[in-house]
């Protein structure tokens, strides 16, 4: 499961791919983020006819919602029925979205790369237009059963994406065996380089999730 996650990286560590398609002003508004929860605006790598970097809201807002703050809003979706759910479905066949993270949190504890370099988190995004034309990107990220490093703290976590294969992941594929590759990402990651720190007097860590 992904409840928390963190982004503690230099605007010169972000990763190639997101810095080559910045927002207009960008860089000189970049923060850090030590802490980010659902509903936060997340800093997201999508494909929408070309490669671009967006900001979106945590928590997937669905397109037939008459009101985009009410409702449940999920900030996750499980990799093996994301195929499946009406919910998910067009946004995992056209909508993929990475996110950049140097850590997620869970119970109280810090998972991230032993070099502490940035890495992706694999998710879907929607776009939500209201009857008055205004929009609201939103995603949620893709989790999946935990490997042994993460197993003591949760039986979930985040689809992690390897770098180099951005664009693999986020690209529109229109057809059923391109999708199908995608298979390999969503059933775990390799923990060697990975590590595990414990965090004390850090608030708002937990969250309560089903």
């Amino acid at each position: 499961m992904c409840g928390r996650y963190e982004l503690k990286a230099n605007f010169d560590q972000l990763p190639s791919p997101l810095k080559k398609f910045l927002p207009q002003r960008f860089k000189e508004h970049y923060k850090k983020q030590p802490l980010i929860r659902p509903s936060d605006p997340v800093l997201a790598l999508k494909n929408q006819g070309n490669t671009t970097t967006s900001i979106m809201l945590w928590g997937f807002i669905p397109q037939w919602s008459k009101n985009p703050l009410d409702g449940p809003r999920p900030f996750n979706a499980r990799a093996e029925t994301v195929d499946e759910k009406k919910l998910f479905r067009g946004s995992w066949r056209h909508q993929r979205c990475l996110l950049p993270a140097t850590g997620f949190l869970e119970k109280g504890h810090r998972i991230r790369q032993e070099d502490s370099q940035p890495f992706w988190l694999g998710g879907i995004w929607n776009n939500w237009t209201g009857a008055d034309g205004s929009e609201i990107e939103s995603c949620c990220i893709l989790t999946t059963q935990s490997n042994k490093l993460i197993q003591p703290f949760h039986n979930r976590m985040p689809v992690v994406i390897p770098n180099g294969l951005e664009e693999e992941w986020i690209a529109s594929f229109k057809d059923q065996s391109e999708l199908n590759a995608l298979q390999e990402f969503l059933v775990g990651w390799n923990p060697k380089g990975w590590l595990v720190e414990q965090i004390k007097n850090h608030p708002n860590l937990q969250l309560s999730l089903i």
